[in-house]
């Protein structure tokens, strides 16, 4: 392949990151109106979100050995065609229980996408150390750029169009992307098995153990519970599991991993009831409400591109991770006080942006620092599912304070400030402090 036609296949992996973290982002400002036209209760709105989030981070792994086994490219193009079909469901909904399965499908979508992209593009460019740092800086940046999008996106539609056009507009989107795959590199799949088994149990029990907490429904949580010890017990024995357990021996992978997952679980229930706070108690509209989360999505661009991988290079992981969680907490618990935008919800949440950025990328590094080379892959699916997964528990949670008290949103953002304390402090205690050139290896 030409160098030109390669770094036009970064392109279309990039679009592809890009629209993957949109995904997650775009549909915040659209919720209220998704709420009153589809009949969604304040505890099932959160299903909106975390359908997507449960089926894309409980089958990242799977969609990874997909990868592996026939091909990424391949898969590549079934994640686009998922992601397209969830997208014309979750746009045609008309009741609560099919947006939510639209939602499902996307992230079934997501989950194929995300891995295989990845495995493309160290096909291109893992030959050159150089080029591919390059190359993963730029698709790096896509993710931050696709959450800064999707919020601005996600109001300007909502406003002007109507809530469906937040998933219609990933129909040209994703035909457009299929087309251009031929760009892409093909490689032929390799001989093995299919965990299924630990891949639907793993997925299904978070979903049980979401609905539980949302729901306070006990058995579904034991029930959830079994599937995952059954999760647990298919890695230890199966010929090829989607998670080897020895890869928890890794030093620092456990840390980086509670560390990874209390920041999704302090983070995301911040973004969604913000969504929620700027338009139901400050009367603000969907356009009004995505341009307020702004200045806070451009905020944590420019502080991941910029800023936070040089301060891991000189400061190293910890330090960056305890005082990302604290300053998150600091941010988010500002969010509590009852005030207007200006003096209240913009310097609150671009205190807590700086606290994301400043944790995020550190955390992703310390999972993967400690990996053999061959296991980086899998280091690197496990941490992105960590974070998918804590971002869903800490939603439910807060989900269920949320409705069981009525002083409104202020108890759903102290209790993620709660949960981003709990984060610093376990990671100040319990974390490693690899040394700073191990950390630089994996940049």
């Amino acid at each position: 392949m030409t160098d030109n036609k390669r770094w036009w296949a970064l392109v279309v992996l990039a679009a592809a990151q890009f629209m993957v973290i949109m995904d997650t982002s775009i549909i915040g400002v659209a919720l209220p109106d998704m709420q009153r036209d589809l009949g969604f209760s304040p505890g099932g709105l959160q299903w909106v979100f975390n359908a997507y989030v449960v089926t894309f981070g409980g089958l990242l792994l799977l969609g990874g050995r997909l990868a592996d086994l026939f091909g990424a490219r391949r898969v590549f193009v079934t994640g686009w065609a998922v992601l397209i079909g969830g997208s014309v469901v979750a746009a045609a909904a008309t009741t609560a229980w099919v947006e939510v399965a639209g939602r499902a499908v996307q992230g079934v979508g997501g989950a194929l996408i995300a891995p295989a992209a990845m495995t493309l593009l160290m096909m291109l460019f893992g030959h050159n150390s150089r080029e591919l740092g390059k190359a993963m800086a730029l698709y790096g940046a896509a993710a931050p750029a696709g959450g800064t999008a999707g919020v601005f996106l996600g109001g300007v539609i909502t406003e002007y169009l109507s809530w469906p056009w937040v998933f219609i507009i990933y129909i040209p989107i994703g035909l457009a992307t299929l087309a251009a795959t031929r760009l892409l590199p093909a490689a032929a799949g390799r001989r093995g098995s299919v965990d299924l088994v630990g891949a639907v149990s793993v997925t299904a029990g978070i979903a049980l153990v979401v609905y539980a907490i949302v729901a306070t429904n006990w058995p579904a949580g034991i029930a959830g519970a079994a599937l995952l010890a059954l999760f647990l017990l298919v890695q230890r024995t199966a010929r090829n599991p989607l998670m080897p357990l020895r890869i928890w021996r890794t030093p620092g992978l456990a840390t980086a991993n509670l560390a990874m997952a209390l920041l999704g679980a302090a983070w995301i229930p911040m973004w969604y009831f913000l969504n929620l706070y700027l338009q139901q108690s400050l009367g603000y509209g969907a356009f009004a409400a995505g341009a307020a989360l702004l200045p806070m999505t451009v905020a944590i661009m420019i502080f991941m591109i910029g800023i936070t991988a040089r301060l891991l290079g000189r400061f190293g992981a910890k330090p960056l991770i305890v005082t990302g969680l604290a300053v998150l907490a600091a941010g988010v618990a500002g969010l509590q006080f009852t005030g207007g935008f200006v003096t209240n919800v913009l310097p609150a949440s671009l205190v807590a942006a700086v606290g994301m950025s400043l944790a995020y990328i550190p955390a992703m590094m310390s999972a993967m620092s400690g990996a053999r080379p061959e296991e980086a892959g899998l280091a690197s699916g496990i941490v992105n599912t960590t974070y998918q997964v804590g971002s869903a528990l800490g939603l439910a949670a807060m989900t269920a304070v949320f409705t069981s008290q009525t002083s409104g949103f202020q108890p759903a953002f102290a209790g993620a400030a709660v949960i981003a304390v709990i984060g610093a402090v376990l990671s100040a205690a319990f974390m490693r402090k690899p040394a700073v050139s191990q950390v630089e290896s994996t940049i």
